[in-house]
C-alpha cells in the first residue's frame, strides 16, 4: 500500500496579542481584540505490515483499523496485509530502503534486535496491556534483558485427519507413534482413495516438520547454548521422514504444496492426515462444511513420551524517522482490547496470548482451555537466538536436497550444523 501522509488541521486556539495590562484595562476604540490563529495538530503515522493467515485476515484487519482511526482521527494507519510466502521479501525491502514498518506481525525478532533496529516494547505498551499477556509467552519475546517483541497469536500443533478416509481404511484413532503412523499411512494408500500422510517441507513449514520429527526422536534444535542440528536423534527423525516419502506413504509433493494447500487436500478427501495447528478446526469447516475430521497427538518414536509443540507469532516495532510511541501504544491498547482481540482469535482460530481473552474463550469452549493448558507445556522454536532466521532460510533448501538430490539426512544436517555454528560465531563476535 502506498504510504499516505495526511495532514489535518484541528483545534483553533484563541491568542491575545501581547498588550500591556494597563491598556487592556481601558475602554474605547483602541481596545485590543483577540485574534483567531489556526494551530496545526500533528498527525501520527503508523505503517503496519501484517501477515495473512486466512481469507478472513484482510477484511478483519481493515475493519478494525478503520474503526480505530474513526475513534482516533489524529492517527493514520497504513495497513498492508501480505501472505507468508512474500512477507519476508516485503519487510526486508522496506528495511533496505531505510523505510521499515512501524509495526510488523512476524515470527522472528532477535536478529533485528541484535542489529539495533527495534524499539523496546516496554517503552511503548501501557502497563495495563503488559499485565494482560501470559508471562511465559512474554519471556519468549525478551532478548538481552529487553522486551523487543510482544505476543500476537499462538497455536498448538497436532495431527488432523479425515474421518471418512480413516473409516474406509479401518483406522479407529490417530496414530501416536511412528510405527502406527507408517501402518496407517499404508492402510490409507491401499484404499486407492487418497495419499496417507501430508508432509510440508516447503519454504513455509519445513522448520515445523523438522521440529516435529527432531523432537519426536528425542532431539531438538538448540540445547545448553549450542546448536544440535546434526544430533543422532535429529538424523533419525529426518531419515524416518525420508523413508515415508520413499515408500510412497506421504503426499507426492512435500516440497511444493504448502500446509494450507494440504489442508484443502484433506478437505477434498485426497489426503488422510497431516500435522497442523488448532486453527484447522476453524478454517476448514468454513471451506468444507461437510468435512468430518478428527485430531490426535503428534506421532513420536516408539517409546518416547508424547510431544507438545507450540508456535507463537509476535509484533515488533522498528525505529523509524516518525516513530510515535504514544500513537503505537494507543493502537496496541485497542488491538488487544475486548471484544476486538477476541474477534481476531475467533475468526482465525488461534489461541489467545492474553489471560483475559484466554479466560473468556476457555469458558465458552473446553477445547480452547485444553489447548491453552498444552501450550504452557509446549516446546517452541529457538526464536531467542539471533541466528535462527538465517538458519531457517538455509534449512529451506534441505527438502529438495534430501528427497530428490540424493543427499543423505546426515549429510544435510551436518551441513546445516556447520552453517549454524559459523553464523553463531559471527553473530556473537567470537570469530
Amino acid at each position: 500500500m502506498t504510504t499516505r501522509f495526511l495532514t489535518r488541521l484541528a483545534g483553533i486556539s484563541l491568542c491575545l496579542l501581547g498588550i500591556p495590562a494597563l491598556l487592556l484595562s481601558c475602554s474605547g476604540p483602541q481596545d485590543a481584540k483577540p485574534v483567531m490563529k489556526p494551530q496545526e495538530e500533528q498527525t501520527a503515522l503508523i505503517n503496519f505490515v501484517a501477515s495473512e493467515y486466512s481469507s478472513e485476515t484482510r477484511p478483519l484487519l481493515e475493519n478494525l483499523v478503520q474503526d480505530f482511526m474513526l475513534k482516533n482521527p489524529s492517527i493514520v494507519i497504513n495497513l498492508q496485509v501480505a501472505n507468508w510466502d512474500i512477507l519476508d521479501g516485503i519487510y526486508t525491502t522496506m528495511i533496505s530502503k531505510n523505510q521499515p514498518p512501524d509495526l510488523l506481525n512476524t515470527n522472528v525478532y532477535t536478529h533485528f534486535a541484535k542489529d539495533g533496529l527495534l524499539n523496546d516494547m516496554d517503552e511503548i505498551i501501557s502497563p495495563e496491556l503488559k499485565r494482560k499477556f501470559y508471562p511465559d509467552l512474554m519471556k519468549l519475546d525478551q532478548w538481552d534483558g529487553k522486551q523487543y517483541a510482544i505476543p500476537y497469536v499462538s497455536s498448538t500443533r497436532n495431527m488432523y485427519y479425515n474421518r471418512d478416509l480413516f473409516e474406509a481404511a479401518g483406522i479407529s484413532k490417530a496414530p501416536a507413534t511412528w510405527s502406527e503412523l507408517k501402518k496407517d499411512a499404508l492402510k490409507i494408500k491401499n484404499t486407492g482413495k487418497a495419499h496417507g500422510f501430508g508432509v510440508d517441507l516447503s519454504d513455509n513449514e519445513i522448520q515445523a516438520y523438522l521440529s516435529y520429527f527432531f523432537l519426536g526422536a528425542g532431539g531438538g534444535w538448540f540445547r545448553e547454548g549450542k546448536w544440535t542440528i546434526n544430533s543422532p536423534e535429529n538424523v533419525e527423525g529426518l531419515a524416518f521422514l525420508k523413508d515415508l516419502y520413499d515408500e510412497g506413504l506421504t503426499d507426492p509433493e512435500p516440497t511444493v504444496t504448502t500446509r494450507d494447500e494440504k489442508q484443502r487436500i484433506v478437505g477434498d478427501g485426497k489426503l488422510g492426515m497431516m500435522i497442523s495447528g488448532n486453527y484447522f478446526g476453524t478454517v476448514m469447516p468454513r471451506e468444507f462444511p461437510n468435512l468430518k475430521w478428527g485430531t490426535g497427538p503428534i506421532p513420536v518414536k516408539d517409546g518416547r513420551k508424547p510431544l507438545l509443540f507450540g508456535v507463537h507469532d509476535n509484533l515488533v516495532s522498528f525505529k523509524t524517522d516518525h516513530t510515535n510511541k504514544e500513537a503505537l501504544s494507543a493502537f496496541l491498547d485497542y488491538l488487544y482490547s475486548s471484544p476486538v482481540y477476541e474477534e481476531i482469535i475467533a475468526q482465525e482460530g488461534f489461541l489467545p496470548v492474553t489471560e483475559e481473552a484466554g479466560a473468556k474463550l476457555s469458558a465458552a469452549d473446553p477445547m480452547v482451555k485444553q489447548r491453552l493448558a498444552e501450550l504452557r507445556k509446549s516446546s517452541f522454536y529457538p526464536i531467542q537466538q539471533p541466528e535462527w532466521q538465517s538458519i531457517m532460510d538455509t534449512a529451506r533448501k534441505m527438502g529438495d536436497a534430501v528427497l530428490h538430490d540424493h543427499v543423505s539426512p546426515k549429510e544435510a544436517l551436518d551441513e546445516l550444523q556447520r552453517y549454524a555454528e559459523k553464523v553463531q560465531k559471527e553473530v556473537h563476535g567470537t570469530e
